[in-house]
Order: C-alpha cells, then sequence, then structure tokens
C-alpha cells in the first residue's frame, strides 16, 4: 500500500480486491440539481446510498459530516480534528486503504479522495467511471447496511493543498500561480447566473473539467491524453502552480485528481471558489474569452 497505491482504480479492479482486509470502500455521492440559468441546489446522497450501493460500502456525507457547520458555504473543509473524528467512524485510519466513488460524475469522488490527501492520507483512490461503470460492468449492488468498525485516522494537514479567498486575492498578479477555472466556457465567460455575479477571477484561464472524461462511458481518457491536454494549457510548468476552482470547490478537485494521475500531486484547490468570491462584490470578476 502506501505510496505505490495508485489515485484511479478500475472497476475490474475492485472486483477482484473488494473483499481483501484493510480495504474501505466509500461512496461520497451528494446531489447537485444545476439548472442552465439560475443557483444550484444540492442534497445528501444517503437516500440513494441506502437504495444502492457497491456491497460492502460506507457513506461519507459531504454535507454534514465532512463539512464545517460554522460556514454560510455548503461543504466547506472542515477543520483536522472534525474530519479526523467523521473518518474514523467510517473505518478509515492507519494501515487501510481506501477506494471512493460517487453515483454521478466522479467529482464528489474526487473531492472526498482531495479531503484525505488534505488531511495527509495517501492510500486512496477513485473508482475510475463511479456507481455507472460499476452497474455497466455487471457488478452486484445491494442496499445492506454496513457497520464498519471505527478507527484512528491521524491528520496532518498539508496547508498548500487548499486556498482561501484571501490567499487568492492576494495572488492575482503572483507569476508563479495560475488560476484554473473547471466550468464551462459560457460560465466562464460570464454568460450565465448561476452565481451571485458572472464572470471568472481575474487572470485564470478556463481548463473545463468536462473535457476529462470520455463522455460514452464516464471514465478517464487515457492518462498520455491527459498529459496532452495538460501540457497545451501550460499546466505541467514545474514553475507555476496550478490553483483550481469552480462554483463550490466539487469540480475544481477532478482537475486535481487528473493532474495527479500524470503526475502533479502539488495542485492547490479554492475552496469557496465562485460561490464565495463573488459574494463579496469589492472582489474583481472578468467577463469574456480572456484571463483579464
Amino acid at each position: 500500500m502506501g505510496q505505490y497505491f495508485p489515485d484511479t482504480v478500475s472497476v475490474d479492479w475492485l472486483r477482484e480486491h473488494l473483499d481483501d482486509p484493510g480495504t474501505i470502500v466509500v461512496d461520497s455521492s451528494t446531489h447537485l440539481a444545476l439548472p442552465k440559468d439560475g443557483p444550484y441546489t444540492v442534497e445528501p446522497g444517503r437516500s440513494t446510498f441506502d437504495a444502492e450501493h457497491i456491497p460492502g460500502a460506507v457513506f461519507a456525507d459531504l454535507l454534514t459530516d465532512f463539512a464545517d457547520p460554522g460556514s454560510a458555504a455548503a461543504w466547506t473543509a472542515p477543520d483536522s480534528d472534525r474530519f479526523a473524528a467523521a473518518a474514523g467512524a467510517l473505518g478509515i485510519g492507519d494501515g487501510v486503504r481506501v477506494v471512493v466513488y460517487d453515483q454521478h460524475d466522479g467529482y464528489w469522488a474526487t473531492r472526498f479522495w482531495w479531503h484525505l490527501r488534505l488531511e495527509g492520507f495517501d492510500d486512496v483512490a477513485v473508482l475510475d467511471g463511479g456507481l455507472p461503470a460499476w452497474k455497466a460492468a455487471g457488478a452486484p449492488v445491494t442496499d445492506a447496511a454496513s457497520s464498519p468498525a471505527s478507527a484512528t485516522f491521524t491528520a496532518r494537514r498539508r496547508d498548500n493543498l487548499i486556498r482561501s479567498t484571501q490567499q487568492v486575492g492576494d495572488t492575482l498578479d503572483d507569476a508563479g500561480t495560475v488560476l484554473v477555472n473547471v466550468l464551462d466556457p459560457a460560465t466562464y465567460r460570464g454568460e450565465t447566473s448561476t452565481y451571485a455575479r458572472p464572470g471568472h477571477i481575474p487572470g485564470s484561464i478556463n481548463f473545463p473539467v468536462a473535457q476529462l472524461r470520455d463522455p460514452d462511458t464516464g471514465t478517464l481518457r487515457p492518462v498520455e491524453e491527459l498529459r496532452a491536454l495538460f501540457e497545451a494549457a501550460g499546466l505541467l510548468d514545474p514553475d507555476v502552480t496550478p490553483v483550481t476552482y469552480c462554483g463550490g470547490g466539487i469540480a475544481a478537485t477532478g482537475v486535481a485528481h487528473a493532474l495527479a494521475l500524470v503526475g502533479r500531486d502539488d495542485v492547490a484547490v479554492y475552496d469557496g471558489s465562485l460561490t464565495e468570491w463573488t459574494a463579496d462584490a469589492s472582489l474583481p470578476l472578468v467577463t469574456g474569452d480572456t484571463p483579464r
């Protein structure tokens, strides 16, 4: 295990290792309704998990247990103590490895992958294609509940993997930082009203997260294709640090995860993303196709 555990595993791999001692399978689904225009709504994925999940899986509620209860923004990363307690309750601790999936497009899974890495835990991989790929392969699902034995999770926060609004604002003119907006081009240009104000953070490039996946299967593109996309966008330049953001810090982790697959594991995520940035009328935004 340890550093040799990959960041992504296939359905075939998980079927083979599903009953391995020390393997914890986690469903981190959250249901997000994102209309073409207007604000998004969210709710936990507990009810759909209870109805159908991978055998033996446990549920991670990113809206409650793994979120800061004092934050006005949904699913803000909690402090290390709260995270450690919630992770330990799911059986996640020293000496185990975690495979995380979700019921949708994979970004709730990468969010939990990022959470674990933020707190210093590396033995975590994302199930490529999530529950849709699992079911498409004819793998079993169940509604049977699991009762994991509690574990001790030792948090060792990596502050370099997260950015606050203040930190993003302080580095708008920093040549060593590249802000990466992972939303669709129309939202990047400011043509939707999903957030309090339209547009993107000054200096940020647009790298839509959707291009990372095969539209037919929902699985990630081959690593070499991912590498070529990132190279073309300048995100493999060792002299800059990518900081990804989206609407609320979820899809941003999808790009951070894919970058880790090609060897770039130093990517930071702006946790508050546009939800927090656009709520402050004093913070600048840019509309149109160009970064500035």
